[in-house]
């Protein structure tokens, strides 16, 4: 093959899969969707090296000394946003966490002209939280070949480090996706968090996963990816080995879906009567924030069941080996 051939097909690559480069390499994580299970095991494994940090006297690693981390979350977070920013520093980056408000874009600068600049302040990684679809992919187009490009959640298309991060929770109670039945309740239709965690279940070969809501939170076309739909608890906790629980997310959602919270609560907010259908040994998750008594009983959330603060916890080692693996691979 010709240099010149070279080079378009490996720009066609680029444009498929912008995520890697022309080795297979990860540079920027956009969506779990597309990613090769070996890289996902990459993550998973790297994570669970990095996990002991925690219990270290000195917490800090040298693995991005010299770059510089920059934040920018379009959105509120909490846990996301928090992780981050401790995982960056552990790695021993620069970390700027800009200030949305007050920033330049809240004069009317756009996204790209935001980006440049900061840019050329010599960044070298940016995490990026955006309400519109597709945000992270539009700045990992426009980027110098070393900047890279993390996704924090972009409107209601994909979080993967949170669906990495939940992966990791599910493999580190469970070992085997091969044999797990994973029930995904609630609001699956606004969830970024649900789209990256289907795509990373079904990545990592999970025997069955199954999605649970009111006809008017399911979206249409899940069957087609081999997901099993239900739209009732009983049904879809029966014999259940991990259970993920999602918040409604009111502000996305456009004319009444429901009829009250109150009457969501009845029908699929998780009890411990309920949970009684899943496996004894079931463990139960929620990416947060946590709604309780609208999709969760407070007794199930402080239960013995309950993973959902180990999986808080469990996101900053995913989010170190993210940042690890993308800033040492080149463009």
């Amino acid at each position: 093959m010709s240099c010149a051939c070279r080079s378009r097909a490996s720009e066609h690559a680029a444009r498929a899969q912008p995520q890697l480069n022309g080795n297979g390499e990860l540079i920027h994580l956009l969506s779990v969707e597309g990613l090769p299970r070996a890289i996902v095991t990459q993550i998973l494994d790297t994570a669970a090296n990095f996990a002991s940090v925690n219990d270290r006297e000195v917490k800090k690693l040298p693995l991005l000394r010299g770059k510089s981390v920059f934040n920018l979350f379009f959105e509120n977070s909490t846990r996301t946003r928090t992780t981050f920013e401790i995982a960056a520093k552990r790695l021993s980056a620069d970390v700027l966490n800009l200030d949305i408000a007050r920033s330049s874009a809240s004069k009317g600068e756009s996204l790209l002209d935001t980006i440049a600049n900061l840019s050329a302040m010599a960044a070298d990684l940016f995490v990026v939280r955006h309400g519109e679809s597709g945000a992270p992919h539009l700045i990992a187009r426009h980027v110098a070949p070393h900047v890279h490009v993390i996704n924090a959640g972009d409107g209601r298309h994909a979080h993967p480090t949170q669906g990495l991060l939940d992966m990791y929770t599910i493999r580190h109670y469970k070992q085997d996706f091969s044999r797990l039945v994973v029930a995904i309740v609630g609001d699956v239709l606004h969830s970024r968090v649900a789209r990256s965690d289907i795509h990373g279940l079904m990545t990592l070969g999970c025997a069955e996963v199954r999605v649970v809501g009111p006809r008017t939170l399911v979206p249409c076309d899940l069957a087609q990816m081999g997901v099993r739909v239900c739209h009732t608890l009983q049904e879809g906790l029966a014999d259940a080995d991990v259970v993920i629980m999602l918040r409604l997310q009111n502000e996305r959602m456009s004319g009444a879906l429901l009829p009250s919270s109150q009457e969501y609560f009845k029908c699929f907010g998780l009890t411990p009567e309920k949970l009684q259908r899943a496996k004894p040994d079931a463990i139960v998750m929620h990416p947060g924030p946590i709604n309780r008594g609208v999709e969760i009983d407070s007794a199930v959330v402080d239960g013995r069941q309950s993973v959902i603060l180990p999986q808080v916890g469990f996101g900053i080692a995913v989010r170190m080996a993210v940042m690890s693996i993308v800033a040492g691979n080149d463009a």
